[in-house]
């Protein structure tokens, strides 16, 4: 039964932007609007706009017209922690615990839940605000597609849609200039964009995080290419990806982020490492944020319309603190202590790297 006494919900967005956010946002304002009369508010720039108290209400038309746009009408943060907020003073940085001003600036508004749409430091926090006492309920959002407890997260979709289509046309310059061309994406710990990207786009060569390659093997397989008269390759390369002695391509380190480590620069790297290991001439493209932007797929809208209603309904079933989440195809959750702190990687023995190393491709080992 719906639960009677709630009237005040709002949502926010938390960690990196990603396709079908908006589209997230557009199904909680709506359900609660038109099924529910509830009032919404929606929280500015994640986890920063509750810390400062900057929060608006949405009417409908406000989320009218953003199912196919990219981004975030609400902006969104991925530094702002409440439990460990970063303060300058004077020349020295202290952390301070503000999550009771976050919880006192919805009691103000009468707010009584608040639906999370992030990833897995977004849901951490989440988890540590309702051990507090906070009703609430994530909805699971990343390109990465390595939030735990779910097989699929929105944005992942799209990301290896614009991935793909950048490795499509690496194609055409690499055989026309006979070259080794790395394209290096997203990802993170996880190399679920850089797997599915490099296997629909042809890759020769796939490196992830979950399987620590060995330089000498990547040179060897494309120097096999060579030899057999493939007068190019395309190596598709997780920034997250590391080599057998666990060393990883750091770009910098951010002070006072949950997650203080920037991944990035293989690809650059690679291009060096592997252009004097073999005499042939390589080039390397960073994808970065593009993977991030631009109009959510018809695959992403739709799971992103699924999960934001579902968000909703659980919130007026008096279900609260959980993920909603897609397993084998059906809709579920998992309370968010399971899902903070986790995260989701490619199995070594998946499905699609068995089929890509049917195929001939190397993971470099």
């Amino acid at each position: 039964m719906p639960v009677k006494r709630m009237r005040s919900i709002a949502v926010m967005t938390g960690g990196g932007d990603c396709p079908g956010l908006n589209a997230v946002i557009r199904a909680v304002v709506k359900t609660a609007i038109n099924r529910y009369g509830l009032e919404v508010w929606g929280v500015h720039d994640g986890y920063l706009g509750l810390i400062e108290n900057r929060m608006d209400r949405l009417a409908y038309n406000d989320v009218s017209n953003i199912l196919t746009v990219g981004g975030t009408i609400l902006g969104t943060s991925n530094t702002a922690n409440p439990f460990r907020f970063a303060v300058q003073a004077g020349r020295r940085m202290l952390y301070q615990d503000v999550s009771d001003r976050c919880l006192r600036a919805l009691a103000d508004r009468g707010i009584e839940a608040l639906v999370c749409i992030g990833g897995d430091g977004t849901m951490a926090t989440a988890a540590q605000f309702a051990k507090k006492g906070l009703a609430l309920v994530g909805v699971p959002k990343t390109i990465d597609n390595d939030l735990y407890g779910t097989d699929v997260t929105f944005g992942f979709d799209t990301a290896v849609t614009t991935a793909t289509e950048a490795i499509d046309k690496v194609h055409t310059t690499a055989s026309s200039h006979h070259r080794v061309m790395i394209v290096e994406v997203m990802g993170r710990y996880a190399g679920w964009i850089a797997l599915h990207a490099g296997v629909a786009g042809g890759a020769d060569v796939i490196l992830i995080p979950e399987i620590p390659y060995e330089l000498p093997k990547i040179c060897e397989a494309v120097l096999g290419r060579s030899r057999r008269g493939k007068r190019f390759s395309i190596i598709v390369a997780a920034e997250g990806a590391k080599a057998k002695d666990g060393r990883m391509i750091v770009r910098t380190r951010i002070a006072g982020s949950p997650d203080p480590i920037r991944l990035g620069g293989i690809g650059p790297w690679l291009a060096q490492e592997i252009g004097a290991c073999t005499s042939l001439e390589c080039r390397a493209v960073i994808l970065g944020h593009v993977q991030r932007g631009g109009t959510p797929t018809p695959q992403d809208r739709a799971l992103a319309t699924t999960l934001g209603h579902a968000a909703l309904e659980l919130l007026m079933k008096g279900v609260k603190n959980h993920l909603v989440v897609l397993k084998d195809g059906q809709l579920s959750s998992l309370p968010l202590h399971r899902v903070a702190g986790r995260i989701r990687t490619v199995p070594a023995h998946h499905a699609l790297v068995r089929a890509a190393r049917a195929v001939g491709t190397s993971f470099g080992v």
